[in-house]
């Protein structure tokens, strides 16, 4: 589906560039200009805001449900990120904040000439001030309020100090020294928030084929290579890539949800396994291990080979369930690596950045 379309008929709204020329830099930000630069490989699902010389790199999925996304002028979403905006938890980004490879902002607002490291993680309801420095890596939770001018790292996050002169100085330089804010009206982007239309790309490993089960949808973007079988309803995400190559085989059960980015491999002699009802992702790294049912992989965790997860468990963001270790129902995961914090007295709930349950009918498009 590429970009999305735009909305050309608004008075409010300048025409966005779809770039595929590779000679575009997603990494350098544009001069000052009023349309936005959206690389073809990057997919907005409902309608984002997107500012002035904004940049949507290769590869970055921007979930918007009710409009719920603005990107600020002349920002930047580098390669392989995930934006995902609701109306209970809206992505507000300023203008020139720059944003790392495979972020991934989850109802977050972020203020002006902020900049945000490779692999960061945001949570519903986090708010970084103006001018706020994070490492790469930095897990901002849940309804964090970071001051304006911080400079942060870790998992949960650390003030370190505030930015100095020399900070904003290198800063400046990699703006080019552009740091004045406009007020340029912006594009409205706009894809259809459906899935279904090419099913993604199913690719042959040797005389392994990936099956899909009944009513199991694929977001066009999704990828999946050899011995990958996949259950009745299940949902698989923009940008999902899911690899059942010579290793060993992957099983995924029914109703599940594989977000935006997510990746799905394993070591040889190994296999994956994700029963009914699970969530997991987006920019989710899951290798041969055991997930049990109804758990939820929340956004960027890691769940590495021969780990097993019970059932109606919860593996926190950006936590990393290491190799070889086993937890029982209804556990609660975090850390780096992941340890036991607690105990769910019931199943968790379907998070508010996931899909509805229903998502699979009401998301369907049908072949034209």
């Amino acid at each position: 589906m590429g970009a999305g379309n735009v909305d050309a008929d608004r008075p409010d709204v300048r025409t966005a560039r779809r770039t595929v020329s590779a000679a575009v830099s997603f990494n350098q930000l544009l001069s000052d200009q009023p349309q936005p630069e959206i690389a073809g490989s990057a997919v907005v699902l409902g309608e984002a805001h997107v500012g002035a010389g904004a940049i949507l790199a290769q590869g970055l999925v921007v979930r918007a449900h009710g409009g719920a996304v603005s990107i600020g002028n002349h920002s930047a979403i580098l390669e392989n990120g995930v934006v995902i905006g609701t109306p209970e938890h809206p992505v507000e980004v300023g203008q020139r904040t720059v944003f790392g490879h495979r972020a991934l902002i989850v109802g977050s607002a972020i203020g002006d000439l902020c900049e945000i490291g490779n692999g960061a993680i945001l949570m519903p309801g986090s708010r970084l001030g103006r001018g706020c420095i994070l490492g790469e890596g930095t897990l901002v939770p849940p309804d964090t309020v970071i001051p304006a001018g911080s400079v942060l790292v870790g998992r949960p996050p650390h003030v370190i100090r505030s930015a100095t002169d020399a900070d904003r100085e290198r800063l400046a330089v990699l703006r080019q020294h552009q740091t004045n804010l406009t007020d340029h009206p912006g594009t409205i982007v706009h894809g259809p928030l459906q899935a279904g239309e090419r099913m993604g790309t199913l690719y042959a490993y040797r005389d392994k084929t990936p099956s899909i089960g009944t009513g199991a949808l694929l977001f066009d973007s999704a990828e999946i290579t050899g011995d990958v079988v996949i259950g009745a309803d299940t949902l698989i995400g923009a940008g999902v890539k899911i690899i059942g190559d010579s290793h060993g085989p992957v099983r995924i059960g029914s109703r599940v949800q594989i977000l935006e980015n997510t990746v799905l491999h394993l070591l040889p002699d190994n296999q994956l396994i994700i029963e009914d009802d699970a969530v997991i992702g987006p920019g989710a790294m899951i290798h041969g291990c055991h997930i049990g049912r109804s758990s939820v992989v929340e956004p960027g965790a890691i769940v590495c080979d021969g780990s097993v997860v019970g059932a109606e468990s919860v593996v926190r963001a950006g936590a990393c369930v290491k190799q070889r270790d086993r937890f029982g129902d209804r556990s609660v995961l975090d850390g780096f690596p992941a340890r036991l914090t607690g105990t769910l007295t019931g199943p968790p709930p379907v998070p508010g950045w996931a899909l509805p349950r229903d998502a699979v009918a009401t998301l369907r498009r049908l072949p034209q």
